[in-house]
């Protein structure tokens, strides 16, 4: 996923509202510690404090260990000996490195619970004393630095917390409980690779599937929700423009695809801005710009590699044509001696992931009725992509995915106080602040599977 990350500069202000905010702040972490955190709040989660010590160790070896999409080996066989030793029927290398694990406890629904598992080509930056210093060789060959950038070691973790309690207190539920450990979804792959796998049809089908994903836009503590569109589609487009390559000393002789790239990054811009309704929020954004060797030559191809995003199909539809009649206008206009090729990459694609808008007015209600009003917020859709929706979308049932928040509380009521923002998911400064986020997290997997196993499908 993609998230906008800034990082707080400056001292703590001493204004009368940065102080009323530290203060609740401060207190919304005491009393969510005392309540469930803790141990002491529903009797669901009774057990968690004594379990949170063996929770944190896995957080800290996944931390230190991160692994890239599709090799995903050494974190999938950890969490496959997790499974196990609760009592799990556990089937590995489902589409690759993933894992499932069934739970039965008597007729009922079936509620899928799904983490990912994959780390990201980022030189961790945040100075912990458990930070990951792993490098690896991608498949290109090179070299690259691999952290947990985006917390998939935060859902990893609490996945596990919240099949421990739930093989624990199997008198509480009937039903059966299908714990998905997917790889790749940093390229948006995973998902896919293990519907065609068998997913839907080696293993029991779901009533109900249930994700998370933590974020820096709320504190440690806290769960959001969205119904409706939660996550944007998302689209990878190459684009190679052809020129007539020269000294360039003597441009007149030549065609400058860099010229024409260029214009075409600029270009780009007023689809959103002139082609798009302002109610309907859409993404273009250039990532990368190639062309060219040295000073003095004009280079005979550039390329540009682009993410594209938005909430609606019709959307995303008119973006990416938009595109295509852009370059090769451009490309046209210059002269260029033939038209630029405009791909879309068919790996590297996601859907709007849709939280059900009832099953979203459901787990609310018993989430605040486990954690209180307060730890319970809307939450809003962005534009990240993640291809968690295929599992709901295949099997054709209500689908969720819950926000976390990550963020010490004192340090997000500072930030926010001074209108900045801290490090996010893909920031090579991201640090939740574990313990609550974990803790949070196994409660909002645990009493949300529990709403919804044991109840006929379809609600209440």
């Amino acid at each position: 996923m993609t998230h906008t990350a800034g990082v707080i500069s400056g001292e703590i202000s001493n204004s009368p509202v940065s102080t009323r905010l530290r203060f609740f702040a401060l207190i919304a972490i005491v009393l969510l510690g005392s309540r469930h955190a803790l141990g002491d709040g529903p009797s669901e989660l009774a057990g968690l404090r004594a379990l949170y010590p063996s929770l944190d160790s896995l957080y800290i070896d996944l931390h230190k260990n991160p692994e890239l999409s599709l090799h995903e080996e050494r974190t999938a066989a950890k969490l496959a000996a997790r499974l196990r030793n609760l009592g799990f029927e556990v089937t590995e290398r489902v589409g690759g490195f993933g894992v499932v694990g069934v739970l039965r406890n008597g007729a009922g629904p079936t509620v899928m619970v799904r983490t990912d598992m994959d780390a990201l080509p980022i030189k961790e930056q945040t100075g912990l004393p458990y930070a990951s210093t792993t490098t690896v060789k991608n498949d290109a060959g090179g070299t690259v630095p691999v952290m947990h950038a985006c917390g998939h070691d935060i859902h990893m973790s609490s996945w596990v917390g919240a099949a421990t309690l739930l093989s624990r207190t199997r008198d509480r539920w009937h039903g059966t409980l299908v714990f998905v450990g997917q790889p790749a979804e940093e390229v948006v792959q995973g998902a896919e690779n293990m519907i065609k796998d068998g997913l839907m049809t080696r293993f029991p089908k779901p009533d109900f599937v249930i994700g998370l994903h933590d974020t820096q836009v709320l504190p440690a503590g806290q769960i959001g929700v969205v119904a409706g569109p939660a996550y944007a589609a998302s689209n990878a487009v190459d684009i190679r423009f052809f020129g007539k390559g020269g000294h360039g000393a003597a441009p007149h002789l030549t065609i400058d695809p860099l010229l024409i790239a260029a214009r075409t990054v600029v270009t780009l811009q007023t689809i959103v801005s002139r082609e798009v309704n302002p109610f309907d929020p859409a993404v273009v954004t250039v990532g990368t710009f190639h062309a060219g060797t040295k000073r003095n030559i004009i280079a005979d191809e550039a390329k540009l590699e682009l993410t594209v995003r938005s909430f609606k199909p019709e959307v995303q539809k008119h973006l990416l044509a938009a595109i295509e009649r852009i370059a090769k206008a451009e490309a046209a206009a210059a002269g260029a001696p033939r038209e630029p090729e405009v791909v879309v990459d068919a790996h590297e694609a996601s859907e709007v992931v849709f939280n059900d808008p009832v099953l979203a007015a459901r787990l609310t209600t018993a989430l605040r009725r486990g954690l209180g009003d307060a730890n319970v917020v809307p939450g809003q859709p962005v534009t990240g992509s993640e291809d968690f929706g295929v599992f709901g979308r295949v099997a054709g049932v209500p689908s969720i995915q819950l926000s976390i928040g990550a963020v010490e509380p004192a340090q997000f009521a500072s930030a926010k106080s001074a209108g900045t923002t801290v490090p996010g998911p893909h920031s090579p400064l991201f640090a939740p602040d574990r313990e609550p986020t974990i803790r949070t997290a196994v409660a909002a997997f645990t009493l949300s599977a529990l709403e919804l196993v044991g109840t006929p499908a379809g609600g209440k």
